[in-house]
């Protein structure tokens, strides 16, 4: 695993997306996006105000700092507008894997194609590039539409969670997990990802 790129500044981009590394200086315009708590119900946390806002932005980037995860911002290039966020999360050098996720999109951005323009960018660099092994996926149980667009990707549900993370409110939730693996990665690109081949 080339570990070694994760502490570098990676941009990633297709026809419909850029991936721009989180502490690039746009992130400020999150603020035009994030404010809404539909897009914070599955995720553990809510950003309502400025100083969640503030508090979002400098946790996000301690724990890139700390190793923890390599976050990115989503920009829309149909409008050039920051359409939300996305990371390379639960960094696993030894076992040689991630997950993707953390991942969140205004509403006007919802529906639109570039969840599915970004995953792409983000599993085959992380296959082809950084040499990951595995690939994970979760989504809160009660979150079918995250479920859905996982499904959509071509991942592999592997099962239940139970009892895996505890949300703001203090609630224990249960998450479903999926996988991608390198060995079958050749495979699926084609299958599932051939607008961007």
């Amino acid at each position: 695993m080339k570990s070694e790129l994760l502490q570098s500044n990676i941009i990633l981009e297709n026809e419909k997306v850029l991936l721009l590394p989180f502490e690039n200086e746009r992130n400020i315009e999150l603020k035009e996006i994030i404010f809404d708590n539909e897009i914070w119900k599955y995720m553990g946390m809510y950003v309502r105000t400025e100083t969640d806002f503030e508090n979002y932005i400098q946790n996000t980037l301690k724990q890139k700092a700390d190793g923890i995860c390599y976050p990115f911002l989503i920009i829309d290039k149909a409008t050039n507008k920051v359409a939300g966020s996305t990371r390379y999360g639960y960094l696993n050098h030894a076992s040689q894997k991630c997950e993707i996720g953390w991942t969140w999109y205004g509403t006007a951005f919802q529906g639109t194609g570039l969840n599915k323009a970004c995953k792409y960018e983000l599993i085959n660099f992380g296959f082809e590039n950084i040499e990951f092994r595995r690939i994970q996926f979760s989504a809160d149980l009660e979150n079918k539409k995250s479920q859905r667009a996982i499904e959509k990707l071509g991942a592999v549900k592997e099962g239940i969670f139970r009892n895996n993370y505890v949300d703001a409110e203090g609630k224990s939730k249960d998450d479903v997990y999926y996988s991608f693996i390198l060995e079958e990665w050749k495979s699926i690109k084609p299958e599932y990802f051939s607008e961007f081949l």
